[in-house]
């Protein structure tokens, strides 16, 4: 699977649950209320499913910590792409992450989510 159809399949999840999306992180993010929820990059996807989440997500296959800046990030999970491949998939760990991000306080400044 190329990593554009990945974004494409991500895109279609992030319209129905009412996502923004900017170009972020070496790849396209996703963000729910200001909170980011994923990262699609040309290696896979960047899953933020918060702390608590972060067991349980790690023993998932093809999963690892994420560590975009030399060093373990700790809630922030990194998917490879073949690992993505299965719709029911990707949405077991976008709905991780929503779930992550539905936890925290909505990010706005001046009637406008950041």
């Amino acid at each position: 699977m190329a990593t554009d159809d990945l974004l494409v399949r991500v895109r279609l999840i992030a319209a129905r649950e009412g996502f923004s999306e900017k170009r972020m992180f070496g790849g396209n993010s996703f963000y729910l209320h200001g909170n980011m929820v994923c990262c699609v990059s040309k290696t896979g996807m960047m899953a933020r499913v918060g702390k608590a989440q972060e067991e349980a997500a790690l023993v998932r296959p093809g999963a690892r910590p994420f560590t975009g800046t030399g060093r373990r990030m700790g809630g922030l999970v990194e998917v490879d792409l073949p690992h993505l491949e299965d719709d029911d998939t990707l949405e077991g760990w976008i709905a991780m992450a929503l779930r992550n991000a539905r936890s925290l306080p909505p990010k706005e400044k001046d009637g406008v989510w950041v």
